[in-house]
């Protein structure tokens, strides 16, 4: 495993970190709290030392405090982020909100100690928000309250996780020097975020933390035409109508220009998110060993190079199908 500094908090984070909404149990089936605890344990094992939960993720935070509590290596080392939802629903779109009516102060607080005891911390390395809009920036009282959550030790830095496929929305709020870091999907496809987000994440030394590097599973080779989940998986929506096959095509293309196999993938995929300007860490969900252990491999690959990374930024695909 390789490392890197995490922004300027003074941290050293593992490249590869460990993504644990699917230890939730909820939008993601065919888990169970054992299982968590194995694929986790697995990842401690071969060198994570990040690992990113949040509030909204149903048993995850539980799962993973399990999991730190009954490794004998989890010290100091292994750094925890967890994330503090909406008070009330927050819209893709631009939903109006006043910031005391969507992170109050007060809310913030109350949804931090109950991660403390799901996790069985008396503190968390990185609080952040789980949506933002960048109009209430100067608004509300929920920068106070991280202040003083900071003053308290119970959590170390904060950041922001950006909207879906929204990179441009936080850039007032970094302007401003609050955010420690920000959380942004980038991926092969997902390439926006290095137009703006990525080289001002730089200018102020916010650590970049890349979420969905494999796109849902898209750039693992998986989703095919015809491709089925078990019932209730949330990729049934996700992956809804033709979007497999456009999927498909678009894998298909990247694969041809590369000149790889479908196997190299998603290898390729973690490599590319790497490579961003200011990218601390990735976090991948791993819910099996396998997908651990071929993970956690990616930090001993070679970057990519020049011109593989010039053949990629050709395969921008702005879709969204989180709406």
């Amino acid at each position: 495993m390789r490392y890197r500094k995490l922004g300027r908090t003074g941290l050293t984070v593992s490249q590869i970190g460990y993504g644990a909404w699917g230890l939730g149990q909820g939008a993601w089936v065919g888990a169970d709290d054992d299982s968590g605890v194995r694929a986790l344990h697995r990842a401690l094992d071969l060198g994570v030392t990040f690992i990113d939960t949040a509030r909204a993720y149903d048993r995850s935070e539980r799962v993973v405090g399990r999991a730190l509590r009954e490794h004998p290596g989890a010290g100091d080392n292994v750094h925890v982020a967890t994330k503090v939802g909406p008070k009330v629903p927050v819209s893709l779109t631009p939903s109006g909100l006043d910031p005391m009516a969507a992170f109050p102060g007060s809310h913030l607080r109350e949804s931090l100690e109950t991660s403390l005891r799901e996790l069985g911390r008396d503190h968390v390395d990185l609080l952040q928000l789980h949506t933002w809009e960048d109009e209430w920036t100067g608004r509300g009282d929920w920068l106070e309250t991280v202040d003083a959550l900071k003053q308290e030790g119970k959590i170390r830095f904060f950041g922001i996780s950006v909207k879906d496929h929204q990179p441009e929305n936080v850039l007032t709020v970094l302007q401003t020097g609050v955010l420690d870091t920000v959380q942004v999907i980038y991926n092969i496809f997902e390439q926006s975020p290095s137009d703006a987000l990525l080289p001002a994440c730089e200018e102020h030394g916010v650590g970049v933390i890349g979420r969905v590097a494999l796109d849902e599973g898209a750039l693992t080779g998986s989703i095919r035409a015809g491709v089925t989940f078990p019932e209730s998986d949330w990729r049934n929506w996700y992956f809804r109508d033709d979007r497999p096959a456009q999927v498909e095509k678009h894998v298909d293309a990247l694969l041809a220009d590369l000149g790889i196999g479908i196997e190299e993938l998603p290898s390729t995929a973690l490599r590319f998110a790497l490579a961003g300007q200011a990218v601390s860490t990735v976090i991948v969900g791993m819910r099996s060993l396998a997908n651990v252990e071929r993970n956690a491999a990616v930090a001993d690959a070679p970057p990519l190079t020049d011109k593989e990374l010039s053949v990629l930024s050709r395969h921008r695909w702005p879709k969204n199908f989180y709406s």
